[in-house]
């Protein structure tokens, strides 16, 4: 087993605990002689325990854990200086003061150059509180200090860790900054590459579209109205806003140009119906102020994305009815449906889902459409399986059908379209 430390926890006596003293001493009478001079001048109770040869020194140092020790130079069989290299041995702080009856100047330089704290000659006992007031507290002072330094070391250790800890994670942190600015600098090319694919793109369809719209309006007027022709024609239009539509957003831009008129939306539903072979189901004389052009390009992109997510028209529908002041349609189809987590999404930009043959851009116009126009739209389920896209438009006041009138009776009501 590993012997007790010798020394007491602290250089200075516990509140309430006496200072404890370990005399080596073979003449009873001089043990009491020191004590008695000890007695009422330390401000701790002392209590002394004497012992005479080396193992009972030896013994008391591991058992009594003295705060000091007072010793003898010479004794019958033992030594002072040998005590004193004992006792350091064990608890090298602990406070060793010789007192003796006679020693000479050069044997007590000799003991206090090897480590004795004082040296007292019995003949000069008043001498002693004093000396062992002096060493209790230059021990104090000592255990202190490295109590201090002790809870400094613990402190740098524990501040080395730390810093090591934030210098790891300022690496994470800057490995990560690092790689965010690589995928920013690749989003951002990746942009870029994506806008002037959109530019060069509708820079290149605007050409024959163009043409297709002359050629359809020459023919027009060389064979007269047709109704094949006036579809084919609205169609070429469409497609034609479509291509305007990708090159104003590979600009940053989208729905621009807006031409507001007044508008049947139940008609307006039904060409689109009749286009695509959707049944329609619409209330009449159903009147809103809006760009028909833009409008038909809203229920076109619906009512395509329906398709071809149903595959085929018989399984979409149209309906149209007014909803206090407002002019309310709705694209319902029986397909897969859109899960609840896609539906804030589907009308992001560029946002396809799993869908293939879309652009992602469908969806995207005709919300930025109905927003211009003041409207709302939204999508929800369909009873029994699919999706429902509702648009809600606000119907013209009184005051805007007054000013109708008043337009008509100066001509320019001929705006009044569908």
């Amino acid at each position: 087993m590993t012997a007790p430390d010798p020394a007491p926890d602290h250089a200075l006596p516990e509140a309430g605990q006496p200072l404890r003293i370990l005399h080596l001493e073979d003449n009873e009478l001089d043990h009491e002689l020191i004590a008695m001079s000890l007695d009422g001048e330390l401000p701790w109770p002392v209590e002394i325990e004497r012992v005479e040869a080396e193992a009972e020194f030896l013994h008391a140092l591991d058992t009594h854990r003295p705060h000091l020790v007072l010793s003898d130079y010479a004794l019958p069989s033992y030594d002072g200086l040998s005590a004193f290299k004992a006792a350091h041995a064990r608890a090298p702080h602990l406070p060793f003061i010789i007192v003796t009856g006679a020693m000479g100047e050069e044997v007590a330089v000799d003991t206090l150059r090897q480590g004795v704290t004082d040296y007292i000659l019995k003949q000069r006992l008043e001498r002693l509180p004093p000396s062992v007031k002096r060493a209790i507290a230059e021990a104090d002072a000592r255990d202190r200090r490295e109590r201090a330094e002790q809870e400094v070391r613990e402190l740098n250790l524990s501040l080395r860790a730390r810093l090591e800890e934030v210098e790891r994670l300022r690496g994470i942190a800057e490995g990560q900054r690092q790689r965010l600015e690589d995928q920013a600098r690749q989003l951002e090319e990746a942009l870029n590459l994506q806008k002037t694919f959109l530019a060069e793109t509708s820079h290149e369809l605007r050409t024959p579209l163009t043409a297709l719209l002359g050629y359809l309006r020459r023919a027009e007027r060389e064979v007269g109205g047709s109704q094949t022709l006036q579809d084919a024609q609205r169609v070429a239009e469409n497609m034609t806003r479509l291509v305007n539509d990708l090159l104003q957003l590979s600009r940053g831009e989208l729905v621009q140009g807006i031409e507001m008129h007044f508008v049947n939306l139940g008609n307006l539903v039904r060409q689109v119906g009749r286009d695509y072979g959707v049944k329609a189901t619409t209330a009449p004389d159903l009147e809103i102020v809006g760009d028909p052009g833009r409008l038909t390009q809203v229920f076109v992109n619906l009512v395509s994305n329906a398709i071809r997510v149903c595959g085929s028209p018989d399984l979409v529908n149209l309906e149209v009815w007014q909803e206090g002041r407002q002019a309310c349609s709705a694209v319902i189809d029986h397909g897969p449906g859109i899960p609840d987590h896609i539906k804030p999404r589907v009308f992001d930009k560029f946002y396809r889902g799993k869908e293939a043959g879309s652009t992602g851009l469908g969806l995207t116009i005709a919300q930025q459409v109905v927003t211009t126009h003041g409207g709302t739209i939204e999508v929800t389920d369909t009873p029994g399986g699919g999706a429902t896209f509702r648009v809600c438009l606000p119907t013209p006041d009184e005051d805007e059908e007054d000013l109708d009138l008043g337009l008509d009776l100066h001509g320019v009501a001929d705006d009044r379209l569908l």
